[in-house]
C-alpha cells in the first residue's frame, strides 16, 4: 500500500509551532518512505496557531496593529483580515498571551486583554462585521474586562472612577458603563473560538484549573475566584445574563464569559469553526494516514483538544490514527475505545528541560521507529 499520509498537529507549546511539528514529520516520512505521498496541514482548535493556519490556507492579509502586551507595553501584533474584508480573525495570544512574557512577569491580578481589546476595535474601525476571537494561550484572569475597557466600556469604582486593569481589580468595580461603547459593537457578531469546556467558577473554573500555570500564588487562586463570583453577579444585575456555569466560559481566564455577558459575543467551538472554512473532512479522507499530535496529551485532550476532534474524524472513515506527544498524562482505560495510538517522542527518564530543547530531534528519531516497524510488519497500528 502507498501511503497517503495526511499531517495535521496542534502546536507543542513551549517548544515548536504546529508548522514547525509538520515539517519535522515530514522529513522523516520521506527520508524513511520516499514514495509516500504527504499532504502537511498544520493546524489549530481555535486558539494559537490559527492565524498561521489562516494566512496558509485562505486568502486574506495580516494587519499589523499598534497595540498593548498584557503589562501594558506598547507593541504591534497582527490579526487576519479575510478577502471580504468584512471578518477578521483575531488571535488573543498575539497581545495577550503568556508566550509574551518572562516567567517573573507572569501575574494574573494585574495582566490584562486590553490589548487584544485594541486588536478587535481596530478590525471594527477597517468594517469588520463579524470577528473571530481565538482565545487560547492567555496569560490573564480579567473575564475579558480589558477587551471591553479597550471598546470604550467603562468599569468604574464607587468613586466613578475607572478600575485599574487585570483580575486583581475587578473586586473594586461598582458599575459596568456601556454608554461610550464602540457604536458597532451592538450590530457586530463577536464569535469566540473556545478549545475548552471548563466554566467560569468551580473545581474546574478557570481559577483553579488555568491561572496556576498563569503565576498566580494560592492566595491569589482564592482570590481571583472570589473575584470572578463578585463581577460574574455585577454583570446579572446589568443585563440579567447568568455567565458563572456557561460551558466553555472559563477560557482565557474567564473572556469566553465575561465578554457574553458584556459585549453579547456568542461561543463557538474553535476546531468546528477551523474545521468548517477549511473543508477538513474532506481532506482528510483522501488519506490512508493520519499524524496529529499536541506537546502534552492529559485529561484536557480528552474533552475536545485537536488530536481528539481529529481522531473522530478518522474513526468516521477508518484511517489509522497517530498522536506524537510529548507527555502522555492520561490512564490507558480512558482510551480503549478510541481507533489511535499514541507515542511519546521522549525518552522516559529525559528531563522536561532537555525535552523542549530536544523536540525536533525526538520527533525525527520516533517517526523513524513507527516507520521502520511499519515496513517490517506492513501494520500502522
Amino acid at each position: 500500500m502507498k501511503l497517503n499520509v495526511l499531517i495535521i498537529p496542534d502546536s507543542f507549546k513551549g517548544s515548536l509551532s504546529a508548522n514547525e511539528v509538520s515539517k519535522e514529520i515530514h522529513k522523516a516520512i520521506k527520508k524513511i518512505i520516499p514514495n509516500s505521498i504527504v499532504n502537511e496541514l498544520p493546524f489549530s482548535d481555535g486558539g494559537e496557531g490559527a492565524i498561521d493556519f489562516l494566512k496558509r490556507n485562505k486568502k486574506g492579509k495580516l494587519i499589523l496593529t499598534k497595540t498593548f502586551d498584557p503589562l501594558g507595553r506598547k507593541i504591534s501584533a497582527p490579526f487576519f483580515l479575510f478577502k471580504n474584508k468584512k471578518t477578521a480573525w483575531v488571535e488573543l495570544s498575539q497581545a495577550s498571551g503568556i508566550n509574551l512574557l518572562k516567567k517573573s512577569e507572569l501575574n494574573p491580578f494585574k495582566t490584562s486583554t486590553f490589548g487584544t481589546g485594541v486588536l478587535i476595535k481596530k478590525a471594527l474601525d477597517m468594517g469588520c462585521e463579524k470577528i473571530y476571537l481565538g482565545i487560547g494561550g492567555s496569560s490573564t484572569h480579567d473575564l475579558g474586562s480589558g477587551i471591553f475597557v479597550a471598546l470604550g466600556g467603562k468599569l468604574l469604582d464607587k468613586n466613578k472612577n475607572q478600575i485599574p486593569l487585570g483580575g486583581g481589580a475587578l473586586k473594586k468595580c461598582a458599575e459596568i458603563n456601556v454608554d461610550s461603547l464602540h457604536n458597532k459593537i451592538n450590530t457586530a457578531k463577536i464569535i469566540i473560538a473556545s478549545d475548552v469546556n471548563n466554566p467560569l467558577i468551580g473545581e474546574n473554573g478557570a481559577a483553579k484549573i488555568y491561572s496556576r500555570q498563569k503565576g498566580a500564588s494560592e492566595k491569589q487562586i482564592i482570590e481571583l475566584e472570589k473575584n470572578s463570583i463578585y463581577f460574574s453577579s455585577l454583570i446579572q444585575k446589568f443585563n440579567s445574563k447568568k455567565i458563572i456555569s456557561i460551558k466553555g466560559g472559563g477560557a482565557a481566564g474567564g473572556t469566553a464569559s465575561g465578554l457574553y455577558g458584556l459585549i453579547n459575543s456568542k461561543i463557538n467551538n474553535g476546531f468546528d469553526i477551523l474545521k468548517k472554512i477549511s473543508g477538513l473532512e474532506k481532506i482528510v479522507q483522501k488519506s490512508n494516514l493520519v499524524i496529529t499530535g499536541e506537546g502534552h496529551f492529559d485529561n484536557q485532550s480528552l474533552n475536545g483538544k485537536l488530536p481528539i476532534r481529529i481522531a473522530e474524524i478518522t474513526a468516521k472513515y477508518k484511517i489509522p490514527t497517530i498522536i506524537l506527544t510529548g507527555k502522555k498524562s492520561v490512564d490507558d482505560k480512558k482510551l480503549e475505545n478510541f481507533n489511535f495510538k499514541i507515542y511519546n517522542i521522549n525518552p522516559p527518564k529525559l528531563s522536561f528541560q532537555k525535552a523542549i530543547k530536544q523536540t525536533r530531534k525526538n520527533i525525527s528519531i520516533k517517526m523513524t521507529q513507527i516507520l521502520n516497524n511499519y515496513i517490517k510488519t506492513n501494520t500502522l497500528l
